[in-house]
């Protein structure tokens, strides 16, 4: 009697259609731990310092960027480790739009220290909304976009240029080359995400991201403790 193997799915908007090697789903998840344990324990320390000595006001918007990073490291996780099936495809829509509400919080800090004026306002108010935007989309129809979801992701992540000089106005020259350097990071690592053909392609496409966020939580402890002890 002949056994039929059950047949995998054809390239869709949340799967390439072929498995990663066991060694890149390994590697991957080691890259993710990485990420999760640098975020715990410095994450940790940053909200720990802000509260209690140096930036209890902007402390809001730096919990939030701290949640932000760990929710897309942990969905992340989730997808990219699980066996394709139903879950797999509800936790890309998880995934997706996690890197939305990661970009924004990522800003919030940053746009907090500006203390609320009209441009610091105006900047936070798009930033979020074309977040939200991004992230309703990628949970109700993340099929219509593919990669051209990727252009979106830059433009938001990169619209901080808009304010480039009253930044470098306000934050200390160290935090703001660490930001800039995160953000080349990010983007320098989408070459990665796109060459599908490349062997370990996702693991060093996640190293970039766990590398531009390490990259960005610096530049926030910079900003936010270190300047101001």
């Amino acid at each position: 009697m002949k056994t039929e193997l059950p047949a995998m799915p054809g390239r869709t908007w949340w799967t390439k259609g072929s498995p990663f090697t066991l060694a890149e789903l390994i590697a991957d998840g080691v890259v993710h731990g990485i990420g999760l344990l640098v975020t715990i324990a410095f994450g940790s320390v940053l909200l720990a310092f802000a509260a209690l000595q140096t930036a209890p006001e902007q402390f809001p918007a730096l919990a939030v960027y701290v949640g932000s990073l760990l929710v897309l490291l942990s969905v992340s996780l989730a997808f990219n480790l699980v066996p394709i099936s139903p879950i797999k495809q509800t936790l890309a829509r998880f995934d997706q739009a996690a890197i939305f509400l990661f970009i924004a919080g990522t800003y919030t800090p940053f746009l907090a220290i500006m203390g609320g004026t009209p441009t610091g306002n105006l900047m936070m108010t798009l930033i979020w909304g074309a977040a939200l935007i991004g992230v309703a989309l990628k949970l109700i129809v993340p099929e219509r976009f593919g990669r051209m979801a990727i252009i979106f992701y830059l433009g938001i992540g990169w619209s901080g240029v808009l304010v480039f000089q009253t930044l470098a106005a306000t934050l200390p020259p160290t935090t703001l080359w660490l930001m800039v350097a995160g953000g080349v990071t990010y983007s320098f690592g989408i070459i990665f995400h796109l060459w599908e053909r490349l062997k370990f392609h996702n693991v060093l496409w996640h190293s970039f991201v766990v590398a531009g966020a390490t990259l960005h939580l610096w530049a926030i402890f910079d900003c936010m403790v270190l300047s101001r002890l």
